[in-house]
């Protein structure tokens, strides 16, 4: 008995696969970070000269809600995103973190982490539902730079 619910098991899955209904690929979405900032929103490169974290809050505190409001927001459909982030010559570890915004930062997904070195990229994938996100390097403190997501 039980080889054969493996066996109808494995025709199922074998089925379902095969007419399409396995799951999408993640929607690649590529940043990259130089000193304080992240590029593609800001769509320039600042070439802020930077040896610490204490120089980005600096520079981010004159500049950083300026160049946020004029970037633009980016905007998703609900689904399965890998934000490929990428360390430019950003001479210490950096890191990714993107959650909900305002109270969306209680009920909405979020994905964070470290470890990425100079010249170095990482992947941080993500199941984005409807709402208002925000994403940011905590230890390259960069602004928070939007993201919409909406059907």
């Amino acid at each position: 008995m039980i080889r054969w619910t493996r066996f109808f098991a494995a025709c199922l899955v074998t089925m379902f696969v095969g007419y399409g209904i396995a799951a999408a690929a993640p929607t690649v979405i590529d940043l990259t970070q130089t000193g304080c900032q992240f590029l593609e929103p800001e769509g320039v490169d600042h070439q802020y000269q930077t040896t610490n974290a204490a120089d980005c809050k600096a520079i981010n505190q004159q500049s950083g809600d300026q160049r946020v409001k004029a970037s633009t927001p980016l905007e998703l459909k609900p689904g399965t995103y890998i934000f490929r982030v990428t360390n430019q010559n950003v001479p210490y570890e950096l890191g990714f973190y993107l959650r909900g915004q305002g109270l969306g930062r209680l009920t909405l997904p979020k994905v964070s982490g470290g470890g990425l070195t100079t010249g170095n990229t990482q992947d941080y994938q993500i199941d984005l539902r409807e709402g208002s996100y925000v994403y940011s390097c905590p230890l390259n403190p960069t602004p928070d730079y939007p993201i919409v997501v909406k059907p």
